[in-house]
């Protein structure tokens, strides 16, 4: 099920204005926000998992999960603001929110295979 994916999408969903991590990425000088962040991800409406954790890196500001079938896009701002984008097929979410320096939040919305689902997203930083 895309759920996991999707559901990583959206801490991450949380995290920011778009973006993968790749060559063009180590340009950018590191972030405030770059290292391992643990996501709880909940649903409070819809028909998707209640709720799940996922492991995300941010990198010079890109947000990115290591493995998954999902494509998942993210950046978090200078301010900790973060927007995530991630699709799998015919399923996709988006998700906002905020981090600080060590924990963070927003929401989430999105298309799983069930309907329309949406909820909330918590972070904290790992290591």
């Amino acid at each position: 099920m895309i759920l996991s994916s999707f559901r990583t999408t959206i801490m991450a969903g949380a995290l920011a204005c778009a973006g993968m991590a790749g060559p063009a990425a180590t340009a950018l000088a590191r972030t405030s926000y770059d290292g391992t962040w643990s996501v709880l991800i909940v649903t409070r409406s819809g028909e998707c998992e209640r709720a799940v954790r996922y492991e995300v890196q941010i990198e010079n500001g890109n947000v990115f999960a290591d493995g998954g079938s999902a494509s998942l896009q993210g950046r978090v701002a200078p301010s900790g603001a973060v927007r995530v984008s991630v699709s799998s097929g015919n399923q996709r979410a988006e998700g906002s929110g905020r981090l600080s320096r060590d924990t963070g939040g927003g929401q989430w919305r999105g298309q799983g295979s069930e309907g329309l689902c949406a909820g909330i997203w918590q972070a904290d930083r790992r290591g």
